[in-house]
């Protein structure tokens, strides 16, 4: 029904709902509430605290480590098993308490509805539970009520409503009981009211068509209960990497196990040697390290304004090539402004209006438009509530002004009016629609008074109206007579309801949300770090490219009929090169970021209303404003702007990518280590010999894998890092970490087994002492090879406090293990300063070989 209602004459619709204007009785309530049900947004699956958490625990990473776990158990190797469940929990507890934090986005949609509404029934108004309606109930709004549910308006005086949250439109909209074209959008259907809108002004009553889950918002938690949470591109990468090593383990596992069997080694030994295999190829830290990482991330992110509800969303956000944003509160301030006022020929900007040189003319106008207004500097409409800024800002005093010329006798705005008027002792001002107004004009104020209003210049102000509008400028027209007698009263209340066509003419007030001055910068800078911006709004075609143009965006403009009207193959086309996409439904949002997403892109959704939820949900990294946004929207939302502004998008991003470099830099450093610990376990135990042991392979890997790895979540960004293109999404083990692994995996491993042969000294079997030179040696290695890695992405060896603090602690814990009573627990015996200066040799050797391959890696 409610598709339609919008369609058709209030009888008409009052029929097929079997229902009239005095409503519904009590008895048919009752009988259609057991059809339809209550008025209310059902329940979608929930997660439970239990889903959560075992969810955490769904990576292959985990499970290597848990298998590891457990083999070491068997093998009597209690303290490393405690050491990688230490590792394991830790890593799902932060998981556990991100995730908790994001649900409830169907829940926020439950709660937005009126508690209670004044609906008639049985001729009489009374107020019941807003759950209790039912399509056909007869339902009555006033000013600051939120609509319960879909209605189409039998009558109206005055009524707007705010429908931002449901159609981003920037203004409350006008309502009528007239019919509207079967296509109109839901943004311009003037004869409907919607489910969770607010009325701004005015009153109305009107019939329900629609209820609970058949409303436009039931319909957005329907899209909402059948998205899926998607993986961002490192949580993809990272458990494609944890499988690979997976099933290198297994692998590894399966062929060392037999053959040191088969060449007498005890079983037991074997599956050690196995299990100290399994431990060298999974970089236990690095769950952790990333999460840690990550919320580090988060907590400067919040320190700029951007609250991340997702902890992977903030690398995410490096990878960003396309950004789909919303217009009002995001590109521009969120509240209407004077930008120009026209005065008999004149066209005053608003840097003219703000000074002692204020033109008369101009304050005459602005003064008529203060005191014809029912805005204050605080609240009201948003139109008059601009006017009454601007007046203040160019030195009127409005108190004082409304002091001086109380208001006597008012005509209300109504919509089909289109204008109001107030009446000041014996003075008259009207403001309204341009037309309306100009045609209750005989006047027009100049510079030298009033003179009479000829064809010629009511032509002028009609072209003047034009140029306003095509710079998407809302535009209000301002008269005034000094004579009361123009008003024209009701016979039988007395009340005043229309003036007499004696007015003059003072001005045009023309007025527009404005872009934030810091956006147009900032889109310029996304755009040269090779990120396309896309403007998805529900305002008017007009207004939204004016505001494209003026920040710098393409003119190329596609409707959202046109979107509904393409096929999908059509649409991925098209998307490439639209950049402003106008009258979007939350239909057509969805369908131009699949469009997207579809041609390979990873893309950024913001939005504050309802309707955007679905669209941020589905999108890779979805961004809500947080202080016009809607709770529905924050809780759909990967990312929240605190300060709801564009410029803080690029900030973000900006952070993502150069969290990324130090992602990349720190797994680049542990799988590099890893490569280097199973080949030297591997190829030593091809000859006997079971070098590094797990308790220490696990220690190095807690050394270097923990503090200092994590210190580099503190490095700072690159100079470059908005100057290159967006990362490819397909794997962080690129080319370039590739080459630094083998290259710095093959030098480590030779350095280390040649540090072997030379303590071994042809002993048959592995010494404490050369374990201890080896573990000792790698541990030292890992810190120089960290300093060159850092070399390879350009940050400054010096730049992390952090970084030098978490290697020095590191290396007092290694020498803890070599001269207190724990080295009992890890194999080791005390070295001396020859040992030291040998470890020196070795560290001297490889310094120029990793920085060979970093160099070669720069040239790639």
């Amino acid at each position: 029904m409610s598709e339609a209602a919008h369609t058709q004459p209030t009888t008409d619709v009052l029929s097929r709902l079997d229902s009239e204007s005095a409503g519904l009785s009590a008895s048919e309530a009752r009988t259609r509430r057991d059809r339809y049900g209550e008025n209310e947004i059902t329940r979608g699956s929930e997660r439970t605290p239990l889903d959560i958490a075992v969810s955490q625990f769904d990576s292959a990473l985990i499970w290597v480590l848990v298998a590891a776990a457990i083999l070491s158990v068997w093998a009597g190797n209690a303290v490393d098993a405690v050491l990688i469940a230490v590792i394991v929990v830790g890593n799902g507890l932060f998981g556990f308490v991100q995730d908790y934090r994001a649900e409830g986005t169907l829940e926020s949609l439950r709660e937005l509805t009126a508690p209670t509404a004044t609906v008639r029934r049985d001729g009489q108004s009374v107020e019941v539970d807003a759950t209790e309606l039912i399509p056909g109930d007869v339902i009555e709004l006033e000013s600051g009520d939120v609509v319960p549910a879909d209605a189409r308006l039998i009558d109206c005086q005055s009524l707007e409503v705010d429908e931002a949250a449901l159609t981003g439109e920037s203004t409350p909209v006008s309502k009528g009981t007239d019919p509207v074209d079967a296509d109109a959008p839901l943004a311009e259907r003037e004869s409907m009211v919607y489910k969770g809108t607010n009325v701004t002004r005015g009153s109305g009553v009107a019939v329900l068509t629609a209820t609970g889950m058949e409303t436009e918002v039931g319909a957005i938690a329907r899209q909402l209960a059948g998205t899926e949470e998607t993986d961002t591109p490192l949580q993809t990468e990272l458990d494609m990497l944890g499988r690979t090593l997976g099933l290198g383990v297994m692998v590894l596992a399966a062929l060392v196990v037999p053959l040191l069997v088969f060449r007498g080694t005890e079983l037991v030994q074997a599956a050690l040697t196995a299990i100290s295999l399994a431990v060298a190829a999974v970089p236990e830290g690095l769950p952790a390290v990333v999460t840690l990482t990550l919320a580090l991330g988060v907590r400067k992110m919040a320190d700029e304004n951007a609250l991340v509800r997702r902890l992977p969303a903030v690398e995410a956000l490096g990878s960003v090539d396309v950004i789909c944003t919303d217009k009002t509160g995001t590109l521009t301030e969120g509240r209407m402004s004077v930008s120009r006022i026209w005065v008999n020929d004149a066209v005053v900007d608003s840097d003219e209006m703000y000074g002692d040189a204020l033109p008369d003319r101009v304050a005459t106008v602005l003064r008529a438009g203060t005191l014809c207004s029912d805005a204050t500097l605080e609240a009201g409409d948003p139109t008059e509530q601009a006017i009454v800024m601007a007046a203040a800002e160019s030195g009127i005093d409005v108190e004082r002004l409304r002091e001086a010329n109380p208001r006597t006798d008012e005509i209300p705005f109504s919509s089909e009016r289109k204008w109001m008027g107030t009446v000041h002792d014996d003075t008259v001002y009207v403001k309204g629609a341009p037309e309306v107004i100009l045609s209750k004009c005989a006047r027009v104020l100049t510079d030298t008074g009033p003179a009479d209003l000829t064809p010629d210049r009511a032509e002028q102000i009609r072209e003047q109206v034009g140029t306003f509008a095509d710079d998407a400028l809302r535009v209000l027209a301002v008269a005034y007579t000094e004579d009361v007698d123009v008003v024209e009263r009701d016979d039988t209340t007395g009340d005043a309801d229309d003036v007499s066509d004696d007015l003059t003419f003072a001005g045009l007030v023309g007025m527009i949300d404005p872009a934030r001055e810091e956006v147009a910068d900032a889109i310029a800078a996304t755009e040269r770090a090779g990120v396309g911006v896309k403007m998805v709004t529900g305002d008017n075609v007009r207004t939204a490219a004016a505001i494209a143009g003026e920040l710098g965006l393409g003119q190329r403009v596609m409707e959202g009929g046109d979107v509904e009207d393409c096929s999908e193959d059509t649409l991925c086309d098209r998307v490439e090169s639209v950049d402003v996409f106008a009258r979007t439904s939350p239909e057509h949002k969805v369908r131009i970021l699949q469009a997207l997403q579809a041609n390979g892109h990873t893309v950024a959704m913001t939005g504050d209303g309802v309707n955007d939820a679905p669209a941020l949900k589905n999108a890779d990294i979805g961004v809500a404003m947080g202080v016009r946004g809607t709770d529905v929207a924050k809780q759909a939302s990967d990312v929240i702007l605190l300060d709801d502004n564009y410029a803080t998008i690029e900030r973000a991003i900006e952070r993502g990518r150069a969290i990324f470099d130090n992602v990349w830099k720190f797994v680049g450093y542990l799988l590099s280590a890893n490569v280097a610990e199973v080949a030297i376990v591997f190829i030593a135990s091809l000859f006997g010999y079971l070098v590094l042991p797990a308790v220490q392979l696990l220690w190095i890997n807690l050394l270097t894998d923990g503090l200092p790895a994590l210190a580099l979540g503190a490095d700072p960004k690159s100079g470059d890092v908005m100057q290159r293109p967006p990362r490819d999404p397909g794997g962080i083990v690129d080319h370039d970490m590739l080459a630094l692994i083998g290259g710095t995996g093959v030098i480590s491993t030779l350095v280390m087994l040649g540090l072997l042969l030379v303590t071994l000294a042809g002993a048959p079997a592995v010494t404490p002492y050369a374990m201890t030179m080896v573990f000792t040696g790698f541990v030292f290695l890992e810190f120089e090879k960290l300093y060159v890695i850092r070399w390879l992405r350009e940050t400054p060896t010096l730049s992390n406090r952090w970084l030098a603090s978490a290697v020095g602690g590191s290396i007092l814990l290694q020498l803890a293990v070599l001269y207190t009573p724990l080295n009992v627990y890890f194999g080791t015996v005390p070295l001396g300063l020859v040992d030291w200066g040998l470890i020196g040799g070795v560290l001297l050797l490889a310094l120029p070989l990793y920085l060979a391959v970093a160099s070669g890696v720069k040239r790639l």
